[in-house]
């Protein structure tokens, strides 16, 4: 997200179980829901700065949620999806469209959607019959799946825009398995869900976790980068020259990275113990409790009302007139009241 400049992402399949929202390092936080540590699970990554235009989040199911925020005045629905395979029941397939249509027929009419979605399936390519959603540049022969999403696209007035712009098919296609290609069909502000095989990139992620909840005392010092990073070249020796030798100098990399890391982790902790028993570090505790009480929250402060129809109002002159009609119903209830 940082090397491609994306603030807002849709992930499938994290297979986190919980329903909470929390900081992941390098400035985002992720709000996800999961009912099973090994199936489905989806989220939304936010960059920090915009955590505070969370106004309302939806965890419908394990395959479908969604976040309501407002930016510059516009209402913004982000809905993260995660369709279920070609191999699964038609009653689970059909459980998570209802899922879906549910969420976005609760979006009031003049708020922006946003669809991230893993849909599992093939819309094809060519669009006759179906040139209101759809460009001809889709990927290979539309499959049952791939019609739900067509069927979906026409019931909510959308397109799938991604087979409009006519590419190379390596460019189109996303996925490959088993001689099978798969051309992802998301509605999405941009964005990559495959982590990045970059050792900077990830060890910054853990240093600023690390120092986010523990500060500079944070076991992953040196000898611990150090070690990860020979492990790592060994690694890479091992794959393009499968030797005896090479495999051997991996295995013993491996086994001095689990002692360096528990020599790291013991000496963090025991300074942090320390620290812990002083006045500071009483501060630095309950500092930590109250940042991480904030973080596992979905809406930072409530800073909007809606109208009798569930529509956010922003402009000031809107809520002050929601406020008038609500105190004018509640006066006229008391003096009901009193009457009877």
């Amino acid at each position: 997200m940082e090397r491609r400049k994306v603030d807002i992402l849709c992930v499938q399949e994290t297979r986190w179980k919980g329903s909470k929202a929390c900081s992941i390092g390098a400035g985002f936080k992720l709000f996800y829901y999961g009912v099973d540590s090994k199936r489905n699970g989806v989220g939304v990554v936010l960059k920090e700065e915009f955590v505070r235009n969370v106004l309302e989040v939806k965890r419908v199911s394990d395959r479908v949620m969604s976040l309501k925020l407002e930016i510059e005045g516009v209402m913004l629905n982000v809905v993260s999806g995660y369709a279920p395979q070609v191999g699964c029941e038609l009653e689970e397939k059909e459980k998570f469209w209802s899922e879906l249509d549910e969420v976005m027929e609760s979006i009031p009419m003049g708020e922006r959607v946003v669809i991230g979605a893993d849909f599992n399936g093939h819309v094809g390519e060519g669009n006759t019959g179906d040139e209101e959603v759809m460009g001809k540049f889709g990927v290979k022969e539309r499959n049952l799946e791939g019609q739900m999403v067509v069927d979906f696209a026409k019931r909510m007035d959308m397109a799938v825009v991604n087979t409009y712009f006519q590419k190379r098919e390596g460019h189109r296609v996303t996925y490959k398995s088993g001689g099978r290609r798969t051309q992802k069909l998301r509605q999405a502000l941009g964005g990559q869900v495959v982590l990045p095989d970059d050792w900077e990139t990830i060890a910054e992620v853990i240093r600023e976790t690390g120092r986010k909840v523990l500060g500079e005392t944070w076991w992953w010092n040196e000898e611990v980068q150090d070690s990860i990073q020979r492990k790592r070249l060994a690694k890479k020796k091992w794959d393009m020259d499968r030797t005896e030798e090479n495999r051997q100098e991996y295995k013993e990399l491996q086994h001095r990275v689990k002692r360096e890391v528990s020599k790291a982790k013991q000496k963090a902790y025991d300074e942090l113990y320390t620290r812990l028993d002083t006045r500071e570090g009483e501060k630095d505790l309950y500092s930590l409790a109250r940042q991480r009480d904030r973080d596992g929250k979905d809406v930072q402060q409530a800073r909007v009302i809606k109208d009798r129809d569930g529509r956010v109002l922003t402009s000031e002159e809107s809520v002050q007139r929601r406020w008038k009609e609500y105190f004018e119903e509640l006066m006229n209830e008391k003096m009901r009241e009193k009457k009877e």
